[in-house]
């Protein structure tokens, strides 16, 4: 099979379309015969190098966490899903004609399986800094980065919970933003005074996007407890929590399934690569400035 790979650390041009052998599912997984695997920030910094500790890599090593596909192999203890079912979930190497995934949901009906790809890390992530941040009904969370697939999956989230949201994103995204029922303002110099005169008090913060604002997102808040980064590994510097470690996958899929199904979660795919590539994917994905989700697709 046609899989992603690379042999050294370094920039997108270390990645290779290599043949491999086909991977088969083990006890508790299932193998899909992937047709859309999502483009996720920690897929480059994992081949950047970048000591990320719940992501130990051994050289060579497969690229993607995301896909969407369909079942093609159940492993042993294996129940309710079988072979030509579609689903979306996660798993190891997912850049690839086939990849086994160990945790999963079935995709709601009317999903692409582009869109569907670009869920699984993004509603994990995004359901996890909101119950780390602990921001609660009725008050107001503002997102830094909010524009992104993390960003865009908090924003839907947090508004079903009762929680007001703010977004800061560049100048283009004002509008998407307000559509996700955010105050949305820009980043850049003097965004913080920008946020101060929407004339909210802003109880917590997440850090999504690492562009040095966490000093200034503790100083919006009053409280770096109340602040939480996925993106910028000196955060702790400030008496802040950097978030890297994944709580549970498949709750995470069956409640974002729930919030397809009900019209209350949506994240568009801005842009689709063959696997062939899947270096300017990473590319793209690295300089930032994204709407909703990138996506590789076979």
């Amino acid at each position: 099979m046609r899989k992603v790979s690379y042999s050294e650390f370094g920039g997108p041009d270390v990645l290779r379309i290599v043949d491999a052998e086909e991977p088969h599912a083990g006890p508790g997984q299932v193998r899909v015969a992937v047709r859309a695997a999502g483009v996720n920030p920690v897929d480059w910094r994992i081949r950047e190098g970048q000591k990320l500790g719940a992501h130990p890599v051994e050289l060579p090593a497969g690229v993607g966490l995301d896909a969407a596909g369909v079942v093609d192999e159940v492993g042993p203890g294996v129940v309710g899903v079988g072979p030509g079912d579609r689903v979306f979930g996660e798993g190891t190497d997912t850049y690839a004609e086939f990849a086994v995934l160990s945790a999963w949901a079935r995709m709601p009906e009317g999903l692409t399986f582009e869109e569907a790809a670009g869920y699984p890390s993004v509603v994990e992530t995004a359901l996890r800094v909101l119950r780390e941040v602990g921001v609660r009904p009725g008050q107001t969370l503002l997102v830094s980065g909010a524009a992104g697939g993390v960003g865009s999956a908090v924003l839907q989230i947090a508004r079903d919970r009762g929680v007001a949201v703010i977004g800061t994103a560049g100048a283009a995204n004002q509008d998407y933003l307000r559509g996700l029922g955010a105050d949305a303002t820009t980043y850049g110099e003097g965004w913080a005074e920008r946020v101060r005169r929407l004339g909210r008090p802003v109880d917590a913060a997440l850090d999504l996007a690492g562009a040095g604002v966490v000093a200034d997102l503790v100083d919006l808040v009053g409280d770096p407890r109340r602040v939480v980064t996925i993106a910028d590994l000196e955060a702790p510097r400030h008496g802040v929590r950097f978030s890297g470690v994944a709580g549970s996958v498949p709750d995470a899929l069956a409640e974002a399934a729930d919030l397809i199904a009900r019209g209350r979660l949506h994240i568009p795919v801005t842009r689709s690569y063959p696997l062939t590539e899947a270096a300017a994917a990473h590319a793209d994905s690295r300089a930032g400035h994204t709407r909703g989700r990138r996506v590789i697709t076979l």
